[in-house]
């Protein structure tokens, strides 16, 4: 089943007309893919470093809509690394992103939700659970007073745990194929095989965080939401989900713009620094 999974996603990047672009590349290249047991101790300590709301992978099986309590099962996480000429459309952009950054954000994430809800339709063909949190009714944001906006559900995390990457200066993920991608996961009680965690810390990609080398994202942010202190998310969310939208939605024909500065004309643009 775990080589199923694998070559479902991957056959979808190829040949999803949702991941054709109008001049007919790609939004995404082929995915990494990681699994992580519903029962790994980071997912405890998560409600710790995010929030007692962020809800563990047992707690969303129990929300499935199975009758089932389960105990034990997989989060499947994948990371769709950005094609190179959406990226390369973005490197040049100083103060917004490219349209067809913006394309990305907007229809690259509308085929990022049909691989959640296939995935789910799959698995529940085979006779498991399985739920897609970002796609579930009961997923919500949560605002937290001076440090901005959260959620019970963190797609970076579940990669993080699924030995996809580590964490960057600007709250990204940094993984083999670099920050500019898309994160999706769904959780089943479908037991696999966990992937390795083989990174040294939670940040040892990101240069900055492990040495105070690199910090190349703090220019590339056009209000100054990145500094040597991190990531202000209170900022970089007012330029990049309202005064973005505001701007640029109507005429780019998207609802999200996303912006993407930060992960693009950088080092950990594609691969892992070795700077």
């Amino acid at each position: 089943m775990e080589k199923r999974i694998i070559n479902y996603l991957e056959q979808q990047c190829i040949k999803s007309p949702l991941n054709e672009r109008q001049d007919g590349g790609h939004y995404f290249d082929e995915p990494l893919v990681g699994f992580a047991s519903v029962n790994d101790p980071l997912f405890a300590d998560y409600k710790q470093i995010i929030g007692p709301f962020h809800r563990s992978p047992t707690e969303w099986l129990n929300l499935s809509g199975s009758t089932n309590a389960h105990k034990s099962g997989t989060v499947i996480s994948w990371i769709l690394p950005i094609s190179k000429e959406v990226r390369l459309s973005n490197r040049s952009q100083q103060k917004i992103p490219s349209k067809m950054w913006a394309h990305t954000r907007n229809f690259g994430e509308q085929f990022n939700a049909s691989l959640r809800r296939e995935l789910v339709d799959l698995l529940q063909s085979a006779g498991h659970a399985a739920i897609a949190p970002q796609l579930s009714s009961h997923w919500q944001e949560i605002s937290i007073d001076g440090v901005g906006p959260s959620s019970c559900w963190s797609e970076r995390h579940a990669a993080y745990a699924a030995g996809l990457g580590t964490f960057s200066l600007n709250d990204g993920l940094i993984t083999k194929r670099g920050i500019a991608h898309r994160c999706g996961s769904i959780v089943t009680d479908l037991v696999l095989p966990p992937s390795p965690r083989q990174h040294r810390s939670h940040t040892h990609n990101c240069p900055f965080c492990r040495e105070k080398r690199c910090g190349a994202c703090i220019a590339r942010c056009p209000v100054g939401a990145l500094s040597v202190d991190g990531h202000d998310k209170i900022k970089c969310r007012a330029y990049t989900y309202v005064m973005l939208n505001d701007q640029l939605g109507s005429d780019y024909g998207v609802d999200i713009t996303g912006c993407g500065l930060c992960q693009t004309k950088v080092p950990c643009e594609t691969a892992i620094p070795k700077i």
